[in-house]
């Protein structure tokens, strides 16, 4: 099957985002441009501390008619809910490493809260967030008359917020951002490992595939593949260094986009970062 777009999801989630971004962002003060970021306490739910509560999140009906394969799943996440309600450094705990991945991020950031509350005033708490996905493929034309793939939900999304295990003590709240782009481009504003930036830390390990016809001229070689990790862990816009023959470079991409990762971080911060991952092609007796 053709590589599975969800622009159709982007479309909805990033309404809604957009919607609850007006109510919330003449709130916001701007900081100077060259303010220290602040470093903001992280409470846990427990004694005193009351949980956020999820607010229902508006999407349009859902079609089912002419939806073909089942795609669903569920992805579990790491967040902090400002003392706002708004979702906060977004991370992956436990990823699919499948395009519901990217469905689990967008829905997790067009979320809003009713936040907790500690001695009568809303505070930053952590939160793990399980997002179940239940999808659908539609066959469908793009603007050449190609024939393409388009995941489509086929329910609300059902989440579930709970507790953090080893959740920071404190923090710097990332920017609040759009949803992020799919993808971004290398342009994007980003970091290079090194003088205060983490590298970033993979959460999945992935096998890349050979090619038909690399496997059958037995042709092997290591690939050199560039990518963003952005600020929630998701590699975007993939681009080959040290390319391969026979297909091999096109499987490169496609297993380093499957990857997720623990983001970089400057400062307790995360953020987007450049990292070259080398695949390895090699055949075994």
């Amino acid at each position: 099957m053709r590589k599975l777009w969800i622009h159709a999801l982007l479309v909805a989630l990033t309404t809604s985002f957009a919607a609850a971004q007006q109510q919330t962002d003449s709130l916001t003060p701007t900081a100077p441009a060259d303010a220290q970021p602040e470093r903001v306490k992280v409470y846990a739910v427990g004694p005193g501390v009351t949980a956020p509560e999820l607010l229902p999140l508006q999407l349009p009906p859902f079609g089912t008619d002419k939806c073909g394969q089942h795609v669903d799943g569920a992805v579990v996440l790491s967040l902090l809910v400002d003392n706002m309600g708004r979702p906060r450094n977004v991370m992956f705990l436990h990823p699919l490493g499948t395009d519901l991945d990217r469905f689990a991020l967008r829905i997790a950031l067009a979320d809003r809260f009713k936040p907790g509350i500690r001695d009568g005033a809303p505070v930053v708490v952590g939160q793990s967030l399980e997002v179940s996905i239940k999808t659908c493929v539609r066959e469908t034309e793009d603007s050449t008359g190609a024939k393409t793939h388009l995941l489509h939900l086929r329910a609300q999304p059902e989440q579930e917020l709970g507790d953090l295990a080893q959740a920071p003590k404190e923090t710097v709240l990332a920017p609040l951002t759009a949803i992020p782009p799919d993808p971004l481009g290398k342009d994007f504003p980003h970091y290079h490992v090194g003088d205060g930036v983490t590298a970033p830390v993979p959460l999945n390990h992935v096998e890349a595939e050979f090619s038909g016809e690399a496997k059958s001229l037995h042709y092997s070689g290591k690939c050199l593949v560039s990518a963003i990790v952005d600020a929630n862990g998701m590699p975007q816009n993939a681009w080959v260094i040290r390319p391969l023959d026979h297909g091999l470079s096109e499987q490169a991409i496609k297993a380093v986009n499957k990857y997720r990762f623990k983001p970089a971080m400057k400062d307790g911060e995360p953020i987007p970062v450049v990292i070259t991952v080398k695949v390895n092609f090699m055949f075994t007796n």
